[in-house]
């Protein structure tokens, strides 16, 4: 644990993807004093973190994962989804599974059509690696070598004979078709890429001008009001320091110019409205002080929520499965600590396609079509009228997404994601104690189109494991997940995704930058509404989801968040 002088200029709650890289863009200035704040533990040379296959062992575990559970969800037959969140420096960059995906143009143009000048694709696309070309950003981006594998290769050419080879650069966020995922892996050394290691190395580390706290949880922002205009003024925040002896010792911490969230899309929220920011009722249900009565906090939350279908392999095709065998773990492990990250445990191979909306047979729906289904499922629901859903996401995992699979079987897992979800859900304290993880309630399939469109994809999934070569890389008449029901339906292929949709861990927009009296909880500078120096940077701010992985866009957004608070410290004091 760092000891903090008593007084910083910045104060950054929260040292995860964002947090890590609005620090270190801050602390380049000598003359400032910045304080990052994160509740978890520094797991650097940690290698459940460095190591790339390590992150199935962080899932569940509370020294790097939050444990986040859904309510239960009304439309996925009432079950509770698990929604993994990082605990520890780096944040979700050191647990995720380091995909590195870019969102599209109209995705991020969106944003700015919804009223935030200066947050379209082009204003964005320079941080930190050029959408278009992936740049020389900090962050480590690689191709495993894993292209190779047959699996991979039946992939790519299954999509091909079907009529869907990739028709464009992925990076331009107009590709249709299969291609190989980049993911934040250095090639040098095949370890994680993350917030941590990008932008909080050893010479950052070194700075007079920063301090890192773990362990360290803030309760809340200490607000006075101003006066003269009647905004709020951040003096500080209260935290808890977890002492040597086991303990916890509270203390106030002043902050001279800013504080900045960086807590992510569930916590952000959180620590706003037990700051007293947010709905009137619910804060006062639970006896905190109501000092800016804002509907839109917690609310708005948006969710990359994932299908899964499994099927058996053949026994001469590798497969993830085959690692459970303790053995055949340790000699990987082995593998890749004496070869410099050599084998499977060094890389990420997960293939991908884009597709737009299909039928279940496999064929593209035409314009009339998607118009028609447009029509029936947005107009006149006051959420996004007429706004086209991007293709949904398909990409392959030579693994089981989630369940026991009894051995000796091993199986390939097709994961079918929605990548613009109409469903709205919400994120809400339960009391007026931090350590009580807030109600997440993503409403998974909640609006009737979301349903339609993953259900024709699930049911597009079989026709992808029917065709050649890939179909010979699965066993004739083997075992699938679920056993007992094939998506050759419109309703199977619902009941597909009641039974399988899981969270691909992207939680975006519960603190949205929208104008205030469309639901905005920051403004386009990112300062939350009734305040003067307290802004949110984080995916919690994302108006929108973006398609593909969210990591790319948090890394982008603050970094120019980092560029507008330097920029603009004048004005703010």
């Amino acid at each position: 644990m760092t000891t903090t002088p008593p007084q910083f200029d910045y104060i950054i709650v929260g040292g995860g993807t964002a947090g890590l890289a609005v620090a270190s863009h801050l602390s380049k200035d000598e003359t400032v004093r910045v304080l990052v704040i994160e509740a978890g533990a520094d797991h650097s040379g940690d290698p459940l973190v460095s190591m790339p296959g390590g992150l199935v062992g962080q899932f569940g575990n509370p020294e790097y994962d939050w444990n986040f559970r859904t309510v239960p969800q009304e439309h996925l037959n009432g079950r509770l989804i698990p929604h993994p969140r990082g605990c520890g420096l780096g944040g979700c960059s050191s647990i995720n599974f380091m995909m590195w995906l870019h969102p599209s143009r109209a995705s991020l143009d969106a944003w700015a059509k919804l009223g935030n000048p200066g947050w379209g694709y082009d204003d964005l696309a320079p941080y930190p690696h050029d959408f278009s070309s992936n740049g020389n950003g900090p962050v480590q981006v690689s191709f495993s070598e894993g292209y190779t594998e047959p699996f991979n290769q039946a992939w790519m050419e299954t999509f091909a004979n079907l009529g869907h080879k990739l028709t464009a650069d992925p990076r331009t966020g107009k590709a249709i078709g299969a291609f190989q995922s980049p993911a934040s892996i250095d090639p040098k050394d095949h370890t994680r890429s993350s917030a941590t290691t990008a932008y909080l190395g050893p010479k950052v580390r070194q700075r007079s001008s920063l301090a890192v706290m773990t362990d360290a949880t803030v309760k809340r922002i200490l607000f006075e009001r101003d006066d003269t205009s009647g905004s709020l003024v951040a003096k500080g925040v209260v935290v808890d320091l977890q002492s040597k002896d086991g303990g916890v010792e509270e203390t106030t911490i002043p902050v001279n110019f800013e504080v900045i969230l960086s807590a992510g899309a569930l916590q952000s929220p959180q620590i706003l409205e037990l700051s007293g920011i947010g709905q009137k009722d619910l804060l006062a249900s639970h006896g905190i002080e109501v000092l800016v009565d804002n509907s839109g906090v917690g609310e708005r939350l948006q969710d990359h929520a994932i299908s899964t279908q499994c099927y058996e392999v053949r026994d001469d095709v590798p497969s993830g499965d085959t690692a459970r065998d303790p053995a055949v773990l340790g000699q990987l492990m082995e593998l890749y600590r004496t070869t410099n990250g050599d084998g499977p445990l060094g890389q990420s191979n997960i293939a991908t396609a884009y597709m737009p909306m299909v039928g279940g047979d496999g064929a593209l729906v035409s314009p009339s079509e998607k118009k028609a289904l447009l029509d029936t499922h947005l107009l006149g629901t006051g959420e996004g009228g007429g706004r086209i859903p991007s293709a949904p996401l398909l990409h392959r995992a030579a693994r089981r997404a989630d369940g026991p699979v009894p051995p000796p079987l091993n199986y390939a897992t097709v994961l079918t994601c929605l990548n613009h979800p109409a469903s709205r859900g919400s994120v809400h304290i339960v009391s007026p104690d931090i350590r009580d993880k807030p109600t997440v309630d993503p409403r998974y399939m909640s609006h009737p189109l979301d349903l339609e469109v993953m259900a024709r994809h699930v049911q597009f999934v079989e026709k992808i494991v029917a065709a050649e070569p890939l179909r010979s890389s699965l066993k004739p008449q083997g075992a699938r997940i679920p056993p007992d029901l094939v998506a050759g339906s419109v309703e199977n292929a619902k009941e597909i995704v009641r039974r399988r949709l899981i969270s691909i861990m992207h939680p975006t927009g519960s603190c949205a930058m929208l104008p205030r009296e469309k639901g905005g909880v920051v403004d386009h500078e990112l300062r939350v509404y009734g305040t003067r120096n307290v802004r949110v940077v984080d995916a919690s701010v994302f108006p929108l989801q973006p398609l593909g992985n969210t990591q790319s866009v948090v890394y982008a957004v603050a970094e120019r968040a980092a560029n507008m608070i330097k920029n603009g410290r004048l004005v703010v004091i």
